[in-house]
């Protein structure tokens, strides 16, 4: 439905690199990364705000690279952009509308259907002024949606609200994207991907470091950069090992350090390995358990974490383990004392290398 095909841009010491992905008809596809790795300008490209030096922009079969904004069928809507200050929410929504020709009858049953998809009917009568944040964002969204564009695109559109209005509006975006429409949602929140998007790409310095279904990109991250942006702390690259007479493969790291994997279809090869954090258990003594990846370690940090604490420990490989407060104070865990984790083979999520061989 919309292909982005090598799209490139420089603008003073910046630049965007051969940008290219695709996003088919009601998909919701985020594009992730940190302030300053293109996200907003690759936008700004899509939307027709700004030309590419490059490549070319795809929507349904059209070429749409060199047409004026308002002719692309794209709707933008911006993380400051505000709504006309001096005019009701419904003049708001029937802007847009009335620079089209539409006639009266028709602008007020669409405001009428705009208010009731965004939740806006009860703030038809009001004034910028007298909105929440959220409120004055779900305004900004009704007038982007008036024109029905085929194509939604979003800038960090969930970054300056409050807990509660986040949830309503992802709730929102949510919504809209079951009923059909594509969207295109830029952030440097891995955690609205995950409640959101269908289809990720994770950008940095200006390229797309990795790109496909969000538990795909997810699960199996291709480098160190993107696991540690979508919140994986245990990645590592490695070769998988087959000893004789095994029953599980190894995964080894830098030539000693070593794990049990699954001997599951995964090749003698370099690979590279993703582990979660809360199926790690840390105990002081050596556990008894089933579990074959045992290892004796030192505490290096104790971080609070969104989930609970998070205790980094050496065990000649850095691992990242998640406990809940609870535990840890029963522990009595502290920064340079010994600890043991344990975790089972089949925690190990096995996926390709696309980095350089490891050590």
């Amino acid at each position: 439905m919309f292909r982005v095909e090598n799209i490139s841009k420089s603008l003073g010491p910046f630049s965007l690199d051969e940008v290219s992905f695709r996003c088919a008809a009601g998909d919701y596809f985020v594009i992730l990364g940190r302030s300053g790795a293109g996200k907003t300008l690759l936008l700004e490209i899509m939307a027709g705000i700004r030309s590419p030096d490059a490549g070319a922009l795809i929507l349904d079969q059209r070429d749409i690279t060199s047409l004026r904004i308002q002719n692309r069928g794209v709707g933008l809507v911006f993380q400051d952009q505000a709504v006309f200050p001096h005019m009701s929410v419904a003049a708001n929504l029937a802007f847009p509308l009335k620079r089209k020709g539409w006639g009266r009858s028709y602008i007020r049953r669409r405001i009428h259907q705009l208010a009731q998809t965004t939740g806006l009917e009860h703030l038809l009568d009001r004034f910028p002024s007298t909105l929440s944040g959220g409120e004055v964002q779900r305004a900004v969204l009704a007038r982007t949606l008036a024109s029905e564009p085929r194509l939604l695109l979003l800038d960090e559109p969930l970054n300056s609200l409050d807990v509660q209005y986040k949830r309503e509006l992802q709730t929102l975006l949510s919504h809209l994207n079951q009923q059909g429409q594509t969207i295109i949602h830029v952030t440097h929140d891995y955690q609205e991907a995950s409640a959101l998007a269908s289809k990720v790409a994770v950008m940095e310095n200006g390229r797309i470091q990795q790109q496909g279904p969000l538990p795909e990109v997810f699960r199996n991250p291709a480098s160190s950069f993107v696991a540690e942006f979508v919140g994986i702390r245990n990645f590592f690259r490695g070769n998988v090992e087959n000893p004789p007479g095994g029953d599980h493969k190894i995964f080894r790291i830098r030539g000693s350090s070593l794990f049990f994997i699954l001997p599951s279809h995964v090749p003698n090869s370099v690979a590279s390995i993703t582990l979660e954090a809360k199926n790690i258990l840390l105990s002081r003594s050596r556990p008894d358990t089933s579990a074959l990846n045992n290892f004796k370690g030192r505490v290096q940090q104790v971080i609070p974490a969104s989930l609970g604490m998070e205790v980094v420990v050496d065990v000649g490989v850095t691992l990242a383990v998640l406990v809940t407060r609870e535990s840890l104070s029963r522990l009595n865990v502290r920064k340079d004392q010994q600890v043991w984790v344990s975790f089972k083979a089949s925690s190990i999520n096995v996926g390709s290398s696309v980095g350089p061989d490891p050590v």
